[in-house]
């Protein structure tokens, strides 16, 4: 189907009848009613699998032994931030110099006042991190009715997900936390609101960048130009105010430690590519490999995938910056009313088409990264029952590749058969994703009009 751009009265009398729909919807009732939940039998299914597991993360933190690794390090970094000082490149402990943005010191600074510095109480706040961030991805699977209802199960039989929760403590929790935040917020098309909570996920670390390519592209599809200009300002800003103290003192110790894109990790802890020798490893052709790799598959998924029913990636891309004729530059620049309605002229995306494309987008980056350590699978564990499901795999092959990747994970240290294991079940997923149909982007005016009225 050939992308066919619509004219301004197309798209103004959608905008109408959108807004019309919002007008309609039904003020009583929460979202979350009993009545609600009595008639959703997923819905329950989700709560009681979040009751379930809130029990299971009590009794693990009570009954398993806290493992040591970076708390200490975190402690370390953050009491030296806390004492006045603002030079990444003095900010160090345990394990290294201090590598994550601004947002990581300002989170474990409060843990810190919090808990004393102390683990245990640590532990409970990261199991309600847990139970948290669980909630919102539960709440994106039954908003994009993917799996079956038995299936959300998966979500929740994760070993080492939970060790990297309320064991091990790592940042990455609350980086991938504000990160389903903000996938959460663009199903409803809150785009601004999403980004900058994005933009916060990334100021904690940087492998939130990961899902970066599919979101500009989910944010042309959604907005005008200006509109995605302005959302990528609003999460710029974020990244400046919360940098401001290190910009200020120490600029260049600050971007070049906190947005190092160029760090080697140790071969002996990658759980992928371990069957890669080590002086081939660490070498900067395997790493410009990977990454041409990467930019291929994304623009490749882009072209043939996400963007087919607008006639591919560079028909899209023409489409949306082709310049617009004079009288609707006179008319954005000097109406107010006109600037006012930008935002009612936003193309509504499905549901499902978001959060495929951010996780699609997302495991190819999985997929081809040098080096993930242990902690590094909550970057797209919560994905893999949604990216399993949309491939067309029978459901037993499905199950089986969920459990191939669990057990990788949890090969302790990691060797070569497991890492290439790993690696095969992977590149089975991305082939599935890759002939799965895809899905049309847009929601039709009608459509979310009975939608809203449901």
């Amino acid at each position: 189907m050939a992308y066919r751009s619509r004219s301004a009265k197309e798209e103004l009398k959608e905008a109408m009848a959108v807004q019309s729909a919002a007008k309609d919807k039904p003020s009583h009732g929460s979202m979350f009613s009993i009545h609600k939940i009595s008639k959703t039998p997923i819905v329950a299914f989700a709560f009681a699998l979040l009751l379930i597991d809130a029990l299971l993360v009590a009794l693990i933190i009570a009954y398993v032994p806290y493992t040591k690794i970076d708390w200490d390090a975190y402690m370390s970094q953050v009491s030296g931030f806390l004492e006045g000082e603002r030079d990444y490149g003095n900010l160090r402990g345990d394990t290294g110099p201090l590598v994550y943005p601004a947002g990581f010191l300002y989170i474990y600074s409060a843990i810190q006042f919090l808990t004393g510095g102390e683990v245990f109480p640590a532990q409970i706040l990261f199991g309600i991190l847990y139970v948290l961030n669980l909630g919102i991805v539960l709440f994106i699977y039954v908003k994009t009715d993917v799996l079956p209802w038995w299936a959300l199960s998966l979500l929740c039989i994760s070993k080492r997900v939970h060790s990297i929760f309320v064991l091990r403590l790592f940042n990455d929790c609350f980086a991938m936390t504000l990160l389903h935040a903000a996938v959460a917020s663009f199903l409803y098309q809150k785009w601004h609101l999403g980004l900058i909570i994005f933009s916060g996920a990334v100021s904690i670390k940087m492998n939130v960048l990961l899902y970066a390519p599919s979101l500009l592209l989910l944010m042309l599809k959604a907005m005008d130009i200006a509109g995605v200009f302005s959302a990528l300002a609003g999460a710029a800003l974020v990244q400046i105010l919360l940098g401001l103290p290190f910009l200020l003192a120490h600029p260049i110790a600050y971007i070049s430690r906190a947005f190092n894109l160029g760090r080697v990790f140790i071969h002996f802890w990658s759980v992928n590519f371990k069957f890669v020798p080590e002086p081939v490893f660490v070498s900067k052709k395997f790493a410009v490999s990977l990454l041409i790799t990467h930019l291929i598959l994304l623009a490749v998924f882009a072209h043939y995938r996400w963007c087919k029913h607008e006639g591919g990636l560079l028909n899209f891309l023409h489409s949306r910056f082709v310049p617009m004729k004079l009288e609707g530059v006179i008319s954005s620049s000097f109406s107010l009313k006109h600037f006012h309605n930008r935002h009612s002229n936003f193309k509504f995306l499905n549901k499902e088409h978001i959060v495929t494309t951010m996780f699609v987008g997302n495991f190819i980056g999985i997929l081809c990264a040098r080096s993930l350590h242990y902690q590094f699978y909550s970057w797209y564990f919560y994905s893999l029952p949604y990216l399993l499901w949309k491939t067309s795999f029978p459901t037993l092959l499905r199950v089986m590749l969920f459990i191939v990747v669990e057990f990788c994970w949890n090969v302790f240290p990691s060797n070569t058969y497991s890492s290439a294991l790993l690696l095969c079940a992977h590149s089975a997923m991305l082939w599935g994703l890759w002939t799965a149909p895809p899905q049309y982007p847009y929601v039709d005016a009608k459509t979310l009009t009975k939608n809203k009225k449901k």
